[in-house]
């Protein structure tokens, strides 16, 4: 019951004249509802309907809000509900989808003479009018038009994003004063004349709130009664439209309501009774019935997403996907608030075959807690030339409620897969994972994979590292020292067997032919970045190292990246780039989402996937060239098909094996899949760290190997689903070896020589001093020597002259022993041995010359022995 002071004087006497104001307006409502009872004349009522008429007359009932839903479509095209969004849980329903109890309820307790009135019940009016007199507040005379109307200006409020203005359009609603009350009645008549009255009773029972969050009938019969609305019976349809009146008075999920609301009911069902619209017998038996609600919230959260399908990240990710939309408003609050009320069915990307596969590997191998590190795992899964997000998972489940994740450190909010305004964490160093993108550039500036490079862990000055977009042109003049993870390759080897076998040396000697700001051009082009913001100066915007447009999510331009990919980047982003490799250069944007209907069944526009040219399609064939060799011969045989799909990867580890990937991809599906340290730990010195994931053991293994397992089960699930073709047949250039002819450095300083065969492109070592003729240090020779024809990349020896060789003189062969023992002599050869050709005693004096060993235009020490072979005898045996 409503309650109501005592009124003064003063107020009675407004009660009186309130009531002679509101007795013209119930005349000029009769005259504007085109029902002319009365006609009205005189300037009093002339005037008032001049005022009425001037009043807004247009209300358009527009949308209501509706739960926004996200679904995964299975194998055979069946989609399945993951989550559900909502800022009001309402569910629209038709006519027919309500229990005519629940129509004829409303009608008899709120408005009998509904279906009579043109919107405004002037019998109603006038008995509210005597109320008002009485210093009663004006109840009783709202139509079920007239409410729904308040309902609409209502929900317009609420459809308001900014805080503020829907505030004071709320309060505005809610007015009760006579101003109010007549811009309702105005309205209603405006409706009832546009709308049949089904419609109308059909939208007051689809907007009216039933406490809570709960909108709708349909929304309420599930949720207090879990069925749905055209199934309920007589008392419980009594029960929910009593709700109406006063929901926090009648709502059913809170016991102490329940007498009161059995109250209402009953009430209703008498009026029910009394209007003809139940039998005597359905009366009593209904307020015999006890009013014993089912409970049954509807749940809404990506944790949802999590306990069904193991997607509760991925479901974060489509939410922070909408909410960076400008599809869906111009700043995040007001995408978010539209996210909450637009009723959008959201069919993902996801595909649920794949993403169960990756779960089961994840969960068998990678533990979500384990003592002594913050252990991560992830892999997200792309469509090859569409950016489509198949899969998406990680070791540790999803919630974002601070209170559980306080209490369950198995679960996280943070999505490892992603950059950081998606929920991600600051991503994960990707180690040689990054080798492939400096070969992509190696490729496109003309050089082979069978081209020869040193492979060798050394020290290198960073001047011999081009850089064009620096300010001296190189990297710097310092010098840095690396090694190899994988000893067991050394020398000078092709740039294959440099990728195959992850050999850091192999790219530091292809870096150093090219230019650094290009390679890293290729990186951005390939759409590779950070995760989350490198640190900066102090000026809050230049990054502490040196990058190629000066961002702070661009990648450090620096030597050791090239070979062992120092940045901290998003499995997404891998995978994205690994999509390029497999797909003839093209890049495309990672997207979570297929379509987008409203609650009309019309298509939502959305951001789309973005695909463009990251590299030319013959580099890409290049390098997929190479990692599929890499797949068959290399470090990444794991990554082989069972299928005989062809597949192209890359491994990648981390200093002290912090962080362990695998990436690759078919013609039709890019994967990435990291394991690793998904934060610092403490350390026993008390400092903050990262720890080596040797020596940790999952249930089926070595963490550090945990990879191997994952990326072929989510792959070989993709090979079933998407097939695969064979990669696009590389380029001659690109798989040829360039032979190149060795220079003759013969009689050059050793610097001059070094310059002309490194200018060639060849490697040069130095062999040290030999025996020659040549001035004392300078080159003596190379192997291989001048002229020979090598391939390019190849190692040249070259060896300096020790100034001790004098070279054995020509056309000693045929002269006489004698005669050739003095050109030696004359030479400087001080030791010359005479020895027969075929036995006998030498007589040099006679006997020819046959052979000369050192032999003639070799060169050799002075005090070297000079044999000559003669030939003994022979003049005697010819006669």
């Amino acid at each position: 019951m409503r309650s109501f002071k005592p009124r003064s004087a003063g107020g009675a006497l407004g009660g009186i004249i309130g009531a002679i104001a509101m007795s013209v307006i119930a005349g000029v409502l009769v005259t504007a509802a085109v029902t002319p009872v009365v006609a009205l004349s005189g300037i009093s009522a002339s005037s008032a309907i001049g005022i009425f008429e001037k009043l807004p007359n247009h209300l358009n009932p527009g949308r209501l809000a509706e739960p926004s839903t996200l679904y995964a479509t299975d194998a055979d095209g069946t989609p399945h509900k993951i989550a559900e969004f909502y800022e009001q849980d309402r569910e629209t329903v038709g006519w027919d989808e309500i229990s005519q109890y629940v129509k004829d309820a409303a009608v008899a307790e709120e408005d009998p003479r509904f279906y009579t009135h043109g919107g405004v019940d002037v019998l109603a009016s006038g008995r509210a009018v005597l109320q008002n007199a009485a210093g009663q507040n004006l109840s009783g005379a709202s139509t079920i038009t007239m409410q729904y109307v308040r309902n609409v200006l209502i929900q317009e409020a609420y459809a308001i994003s900014d805080p503020e203005e829907q505030k004071a359009a709320y309060d505005k609603a809610m007015e009760q004063n006579m101003e109010r009350k007549l811009q309702e009645m105005r309205y209603a008549i405006s409706i009832e004349k546009k709308y049949p009255k089904d419609d109308i009773l059909l939208g007051y029972l689809n907007i009216a709130l039933f406490g809570r969050q709960i909108y709708g009938i349909e929304s309420a019969a599930k949720y207090y009664y879990s069925k749905s609305a055209k199934d309920l019976s007589l008392a419980e349809a009594a029960s929910l439209v009593a709700i109406v009146n006063n929901p926090s008075l009648y709502q059913l999920d809170v016991e102490e309501n329940l007498p009161a609301n059995t109250e209402r009911r009953n009430k209703i069902l008498g009026s029910m009774l009394a209007h003809g619209k139940i039998t005597e017998a359905q009366h009593e038996e209904a307020v015999n019935t006890p009013v014993e609600p089912k409970i049954t919230p509807r749940e809404q959260g990506c944790f949802l997403a999590e306990k069904s399908y193991g997607l509760g990240h991925f479901c974060d990710y489509v939410q922070r996907y909408i909410k960076q939309d400008p599809n869906f408003g111009e700043t995040e609050e007001e995408r978010t608030f539209n996210f909450a009320r637009g009723g959008y069915e959201i069919y993902t990307t996801i595909d649920l075959d794949m993403q169960r596969a990756g779960l089961d590997a994840m969960h068998n191998t990678v533990p979500a807690v384990m003592d002594g590190i913050k252990l991560g795992g992830a892999t997200v899964s792309v469509g090859v030339g569409t950016g489509k997000v198949l899969a998406m998972l990680q070791n540790r489940p999803y919630n974002n409620a601070q209170a559980f994740l306080d209490s369950n450190p198995e679960y996280t909010n943070i999505n490892y897969n992603t950059d950081f305004e998606y929920g991600g964490s600051s991503g994960f160093q990707i180690g040689s994972t990054f080798k492939p993108v400096t070969l992509a550039e190696w490729i496109r500036t003309g050089h082979s994979v069978r081209d020869i490079v040193n492979v060798n862990g050394r020290t290198v000055q960073e001047n011999t590292f081009r850089a064009g977009c620096l300010g001296d042109g190189v990297y710097g003049y310092g010098s840095f020292k690396f090694t190899n993870d994988n000893e067991g390759t050394r020398g000078n080897q092709p740039v294959l067997t440099a990728i195959s076998n992850s050999v850091n040396g192999g790219l530091v000697s292809m870096q150093q032919r090219m230019d650094l700001c290009d390679t890293f051009s290729t990186a951005q082009k390939l759409g590779l970045h950070r995760a989350s913001d490198l640190p900066t100066l102090d000026d809050g915007v230049t990054p502490t190292v040196p990058t190629l447009n000066g961002n702070v999510r661009d990648l450090s331009m620096v030597p050791s990246n090239v070979y062992g990919g120092i940045d901290e980047i998003a499995p997404i982003s891998v995978a994205s780039a690994y999509a390029a490799f497999a797909g003839d250069g093209t890049v495309c944007t990672p997207v979570p989402i297929d379509k987008i209907l409203g609650p009309d069944g019309e298509q939502v526009p959305f951001t789309k996937s973005e695909c463009t040219e990251g590299i030319a399609p013959e580099v890409a064939a290049g390098v997929a060239y190479a990692l599929e060799y890499t797949v068959n011969n290399g470090l990444a045989r794991h990554a082989q098909s069972p299928a005989g799909v062809p597949h192209l990867a890359k491994t990648g580890t981390t200093d002290d094996v912090v962080d362990n990937w695998t990436a690759g991809a078919s013609s039709t599906v890019a994967t990435a899949t990291w394991v690793g340290n998904a934060e610092p730990v403490k350390l026993a010195d008390g400092t903050m760290g990262r720890v080596s994931t040797q020596g940790f053991w999952g249930p089926s293994g070595p963490i550090m190997t945990a990879d191997q397992t994952i990326w072929p089960a989510v792959m070989n699930v993709a090979d079933q689903k998407y097939g695969g073709s064979a990669f696009p047949e590389p380029s001659a250039a690109s798989i040829r070896q360039t032979m190149v002819t060795v220079p003759d450095v013969k009689g050059k300083s050793f610097e001059e020589a070094t310059s002309m065969l490194t200018q060639v492109g060849f490697d040069v070592a130095d062999g040290g001093e030999v025996d020659s003729s040549v001035a004392k240090d300078m080159v003596a020779k190379s192997d291989p020597e001048g002229g020979a024809s090598v391939g390019l990349g190849s190692l040249i020896t070259v060896y300096r002259s020790n100034g001790r060789a004098t070279e054995v003189p020509d056309g000693l062969t045929g002269s006489t022993g004698r005669d050739a023992e003095s050109a030696l002599k004359s030479a400087g050869f001080s030791h010359v041995d005479f020895t027969c050709e075929s036995g006998g005693r030498p007589d040099p004096k006679q006997d020819e010359v046959v052979s000369v060993s050192p032999g003639s235009g070799t060169e050799a020490r002075t005090s070297s022995v000079v044999t000559l072979t003669l030939s003994c005898g022979t003049d005697e045996d010819d006669d």
